[in-house]
């Protein structure tokens, strides 16, 4: 690999992170531990939320109820130092908990990438914001009631305002892009987030993935389509694999073109992006598809398939997603004289 690489075929690196994860609200050190530990991290629904137990039924055909009673959840989503960002408390009120919860996470990841204070980019950000979840507008500020709209509604709940208000805050004159391909939002955002720079957009990248549960509506939804575990625990590729687990959760990466003295926390070699196209059902995934994107990923990467030691699954947890992942990567990496982690 050549560090120096220019265009379509150069490296990015890793230059800054953070996240604020369910268990591990303090960085990617505190998920480290979390998962080396193996907490559980699924817990409750807290009551500030919604009271789970009046919304809960087993019964997956019951009307307008949810098989979830727990999920993994962020505490104290209702914190937030506005005057630090120069925000007024009724535009504060009137944001999405996602808006200010990208807004602590990217600043913190800004500054473990060194980028506070004494900034290399010269204001050529990009920021790519993976996020599909917009409820805070049945809730409360920003609600379709008439007499509760006010005049941050717009801003606050708007997704596309997600990636704006950090290049507003920060001061980035980049791309602004809010994305969402549902499930693959953040993994698409790095993509992008990856072309820009190479394309030369951006000297400096932010992407980042937000989902946070305002809302019990999302989870009678997914219970209906019977995409979700009644214990609320994802069992993938297990024979006990009974669906997906709701949780929340914002991550933050930094990234840069990789050269000679970039501080870099890892590179990422290559991306590649597809549809499943006319699959059995709208949301069935497509074997043949899955296969043709990860050997996209690894020509953009300039890599054999035997350089791979592990994948990270998408891992549904579900009958149908699983064998079809499964047998997608076994497709791809069948021609190997070791095994692979998956």
């Amino acid at each position: 690999m050549d560090a120096g690489a220019t265009g379509r075929s150069a490296p990015i690196a890793v230059v800054g992170m953070a996240c604020r994860l369910p268990g591990a609200v303090d960085g990617a050190a505190d998920f480290w531990n979390l998962l080396a530990s193996g907490t559980d991290a699924v817990t409750p629904i807290p009551a500030e939320r919604w009271d789970h137990r009046a919304w809960y039924d087993p019964d997956p055909a019951a009307p307008g109820k949810t098989r979830q009673r727990e999920a993994g959840m962020l505490g104290r989503i209702d914190r937030f130092d506005a005057a630090h960002f120069g925000i007024s408390p009724r535009e504060a009120e009137a944001m999405d908990p996602q808006q200010r919860i990208l807004l602590e996470t990217v600043w913190q990841a800004l500054e473990d990438a060194g980028e506070l204070g004494h900034p290399s980019h010269g204001g050529r950000v990009g920021v790519f914001v993976g996020l599909y979840n917009n409820n805070y507008g049945l809730i409360g500020r920003g609600s379709p009631e008439p007499a509760a709209i006010g005049g941050w509604s717009a801003s606050g709940t708007h997704t596309s305002i997600a990636a704006g208000r950090i290049s507003f805050t920060f001061g980035f004159t980049g791309p602004a892009i809010a994305v969402d391909t549902a499930c693959s939002s953040s993994l698409v955002a790095i993509h992008l987030a990856m072309q820009s720079l190479r394309n030369g957009e951006c000297d400096l990248a932010i992407a980042a993935g937000v989902h946070l549960l305002l809302s019990p509506l999302g989870l009678v939804a997914s219970s209906k389509l019977g995409a979700t575990s009644p214990s609320s625990r994802c069992r993938p590729f297990d024979a006990a694999a009974d669906g997906f687990a709701h949780a929340e959760g914002c991550g933050v990466v930094v990234l840069r073109r990789a050269a000679a003295g970039v501080r870099a926390r890892a590179l990422v070699l290559g991306s590649a992006v597809n549809q499943d196209g006319r699959s059995a059902g709208l949301t069935a995934p497509s074997g043949p598809a899955q296969a043709a994107v990860v050997r996209a990923a690894l020509a953009d990467a300039g890599l054999d398939p035997g350089a791979v030691d592990a994948v990270e699954a998408h891992g549904t947890g579900t009958s149908l997603g699983d064998p079809i992942e499964m047998h997608a990567l076994a497709e791809v990496f069948a021609k190997r004289d070791r095994p692979l982690w998956v």
